[in-house]
């Protein structure tokens, strides 16, 4: 029987826990569930037979070792910060693991002990990273293997709310971590850097700051318009997908149309800024704090933002914003805030997903590649729609990527040894093939 170790039963670890479960009998699993909190690791596991949930801290070494010494793999679903320790005891009791985060400097310092251990830590084997390595990965090979030579590689990802839950004129609702959402402007923040990648053979660099009036129009067919802003880096994938003489290469998110000069309008008054508290911020309403942040002049709040962003008072920009509440006398109720943690509290409040709501994962991929001297394109394109509340578009999205390689691991599919992304045939193609079985599929169109 072989075991495993999940850490960590958060939302995006339904689906993942549901496959593991699924698929305990069959293949001769024993399932852990360990989380910091024991009530949500039990409601996760729903007294299956072939599972037990524990109440688990990462930052207590000796319950670490003790957990990691009595299993084959540990899948760790711990914020990418949290990651290393685990890795280290990994590698110590030559224990293979699985991640969906980001490959850190720390994490590919591990790539020598790793190997030499005999193990594999499999990263970026989620969504955003991950399906998005394995479709891309599997277009690049197919184009190289038969001679073109690509010139342009775009892709784009966006969680979002289900078409028939879309009933905000934002077209958002949190599908995930609603924190990461609104923090990304800090400047000591990853996810907030400077937006960094290639067009038309040139490095291109874009600030925070002008990023969301610089919004791409992006077309997903069957499904309609949306709008897409660059990733902080999109250069170091030239490395990762072996494409270091593209012309174009970009990553981005994407949202509905007029998201992105909405939310510049928050950038702007300084909405987004988590270093500096509002005095008095639990007796100030909404109007007054947008006030605040306005220069003076005569007419209402909504009146001084619109001059302020240049829009007439009936725009759609300003619409969105008036639906937020933001223009009313109602006190914000929050002691010693930031604008961030303000603005944060009530998006909270205005973008939750509502019981019966369904989320909405969209990937895009474009690829412009030279063959024979004729330029061809294609286009690989991916829309999952969620369940419900507990099997999100997310959840399936994340999950079943990790849980798929957990089993090709186990099963001595997947035999390389180190630090690694899923980049390579030996990962990309059975993961991609099982997921079909999930409905998770692109739609690829030839130009």
């Amino acid at each position: 029987m072989k075991q495993i170790l999940l850490i960590g039963a958060g939302r995006s670890a339904s689906t993942l826990i549901k496959y593991l479960l699924d698929n305990s009998a069959k293949e001769n699993w024993r399932i852990t569930v360990a989380d910091i909190s024991l009530k949500l690791a039990k409601d996760k596991i729903r007294n299956h037979p072939n599972a037990k949930a524990i109440a688990f801290d990462v930052n207590d070494e000796a319950q670490r070792i003790q957990e990691i010494s009595k299993v084959d793999l540990v899948i760790s679903m711990l914020p990418a910060t949290m990651h290393l320790s685990v890795a280290q005891e990994c590698i110590r009791q030559k224990k293979n693991m699985v991640t969906a985060s980001y490959v850190s400097q720390q994490m590919k310092s591990l790539d020598a002990s790793a190997k030499k251990a005999g193990i594999i830590i499999l990263n970026e084997i989620g969504l955003d990273p991950g399906i998005d390595h394995l479709s891309a990965m599997k277009i690049i090979d197919e184009v190289k293997a038969k001679g073109g030579k690509m010139i342009t590689f775009k892709s784009y990802c966006g969680g979002l709310v289900a078409p028939e839950s879309n009933d905000n004129p934002w077209g958002y609702k949190f599908t995930w971590n609603p924190r990461a959402v609104v923090m990304a402007g800090q400047s000591g923040d990853s996810a907030g850097a400077t937006a960094q990648f290639m067009e038309n053979g040139k490095t291109k660099f874009v600030p925070y700051q002008r990023l969301f009036s610089n919004a791409t129009p992006i077309s997903v067919q069957g499904h309609g318009k949306f709008e897409a802003y660059a990733n902080r880096d999109s250069l170091s994938y030239q490395e990762i997908y072996g494409l270091k003489n593209v012309e174009n290469m970009i990553r981005g998110t994407l949202r509905m149309p007029g998201f992105s000069k909405a939310w510049n309008v928050f950038i702007q008054l300084g909405l987004t800024d988590d270093n500096c508290k509002v005095s008095n911020s639990e007796n100030m309403t909404y109007a007054e704090l947008i006030d605040s942040f306005l220069p003076e002049g005569n007419g209402s709040v909504k009146s001084k933002l619109a001059r302020f962003i240049k829009e007439k008072e009936t725009s759609p920009t300003i619409k969105k914003i008036e639906w937020l509440g933001v223009f009313e006398k109602k006190k914000i109720g929050i002691k010693n805030a930031s604008p961030a943690e303000i603005l944060l509290d009530l998006l909270m409040k205005k973008w939750s997903l509502k019981p019966n709501d369904k989320d909405m994962v969209v990937m895009q991929h474009e690829f412009e590649y030279r063959d024979k001297g004729k330029l061809k394109k294609i286009t690989s394109s991916l829309v999952v729609i969620g369940d419900d509340q507990i099997n999100t578009a997310m959840s399936k999205t994340v999950g079943l990527p990790l849980g798929i390689a957990t089993k090709l691991i186990l099963n001595g599919k997947i035999k390389l040894k180190g630090v690694w992304v899923p980049t390579v045939k030996e990962i990309y193609n059975p993961v991609l093939a099982e997921l079909e079985n999930y409905g998770i599929r692109f739609i690829e169109k030839h130009h």
